[in-house]
C-alpha cells in the first residue's frame, strides 16, 4: 500500500497510544513524531524529555506510576547536585542522567538531534522510528501572571500554577522539520494526533513551516484523525484543560475539536462525551465515540486498533 502511519505525539498520553501503535504496525509502517518545545538545558546537559517519554514508554522502561522517566529511578546524582548549590527543582535521575549526557556528547560531536534519538532508540531496542518535530530548537515559552517561564519553568517548578496569557514557540517560523518528518508527512497512509495537550505538545510541531500545510493539504487524500486529551471537561493529564480556560477556549472535547478544525477528518471522543458527538459534526468532522482512557496496555492496543480501523488499517 505504502505510505506510513504518522503520530503526533508528545507526553505521557501521546506515548500510550503510541505504544498501542506500535504493538500493531510494524517498524517500517509507523512514524512517531515528538514534540522538542520543552528541551531545555540542566546542568549543561540537553535534556528533550517527550522524546525520552515516548522511548522510555516503547523501550517498556518506564515508570508505570507517572508516565514519565524511568522505573526503579534512583536520584543520588541529583541530591549531591544540591549539595554543592545547584537548582534542583527539575527532577533527573540517576539512570535518566545517562540518557542526557549521551545525548549532550553526541550533540557536541555534530551528530543532528534526529540521528542522536535513532542511536539511543537503538541501543535501547526500539525498532520503531520515534523522530523530533525539528533538528533546530524551538523552545515553548508562556507568558504568565509571574511573567515569561519556559515549559519546563511553567511545568515542573511553578507545578503549571500560573495563569497563562499567551504562548511562544520561539523560533519556530524559522526552523524546518527533520528530515524524517517531511518525508513521512508527503507520503503519510494515515496522520494521527495523539491524546496530547493541544498548546504544549502539538502546536509547537505545527509551528514549523511546512508541517501544518501538509497536514490541511491532505484533507481529502489521507485520513486525519484526532483523538481528544480532553474527557468530561477535564484532561486526563496535564493542564490542557486549565490553559483552554484561561485562553478563553471551552475546556471541552468540542472546544479541542474547534482549535483542530483544518487540520482533522475524524475526532475520537471518550463515551463520557457523547452528547457531544452532534456538535463535533457540526464542525465538519466526524465523531467516533470510544474508551479513549488507556490504563492498561490492553487498553492503548484496543484504542490503537480502533484508531487504525477508521483511518482505513483493518
Amino acid at each position: 500500500m505504502g505510505g506510513k502511519v504518522v503520530a503526533l505525539a508528545g507526553g505521557v498520553g501521546g506515548a500510550k497510544l503510541a505504544l498501542g501503535l506500535s504493538r500493531i504496525l510494524p517498524p517500517d509502517e509507523l512514524v512517531i513524531v515528538g514534540n522538542t518545545g520543552d528541551d531545555e538545558q540542566f546542568h549543561g546537559l540537553h535534556v528533550s524529555p517527550d522524546l525520552d517519554t515516548l522511548m522510555y514508554t516503547l523501550a517498556g522502561l518506564s515508570n508505570s506510576d507517572t508516565g514519565w522517566g524511568l522505573a526503579g529511578e534512583t536520584f543520588q546524582a541529583l541530591g549531591m547536585l544540591g549539595k554543592y548549590g545547584a537548582e534542583t527543582w527539575f527532577n533527573l535521575g540517576d539512570k535518566d542522567l545517562s540518557t542526557h549526557i549521551r545525548r549532550t556528547q553526541l550533540l557536541g560531536e555534530g551528530y543532528t538531534l534526529s540521528e542522536v534519538t535513532a542511536d539511543l532508540c537503538r541501543c535501547l531496542g526500539v525498532e520503531h522510528p520515534i523522530v523530533p518535530m525539528s533538528d533546530g530548537p524551538v523552545p515553548t515559552f508562556l507568558e504568565t501572571g509571574v511573567g515569561q517561564l519556559s515549559m519546563q519553568q511553567y511545568f515542573v517548578q511553578h507545578h503549571c500554577e500560573p495563569e497563562v496569557r499567551g504562548i511562544e514557540y520561539q523560533g519556530g517560523a524559522m526552523a524546518s522539520p527533520s528530515p524524517k518528518v517531511a518525508e513521512a508527512l508527503e507520503e503519510a497512509r494515515v496522520i494521527v494526533f495523539c491524546p496530547s495537550n493541544p498548546f504544549l505538545s502539538v502546536a509547537p510541531i505545527l509551528a514549523i513551516p511546512g508541517i501544518k500545510q501538509t497536514i490541511q493539504q491532505a484533507a481529502g487524500r489521507v485520513p486525519r484523525l484526532v483523538v481528544s486529551p480532553i474527557v468530561g471537561g477535564a484532561a486526563i493529564k496535564g493542564p490542557a484543560a486549565k490553559i483552554m480556560g484561561e485562553l478563553g477556549l471551552e475546556a471541552t472535547c468540542l472546544g479541542v475539536a474547534r482549535w483542530y478544525q483544518g487540520l482533522c477528518d475524524t475526532f475520537v471522543i471518550d463515551q463520557q462525551d457523547a452528547e457531544l458527538a452532534p456538535s463535533i459534526a457540526a464542525l465538519g468532522m466526524a465523531p467516533e465515540v470510544a474508551a479513549t482512557i488507556m490504563e492498561s496496555e490492553a487498553d492503548k492496543v484496543e484504542l490503537a486498533a480502533q484508531v487504525l480501523r477508521l483511518g482505513g488499517i483493518a
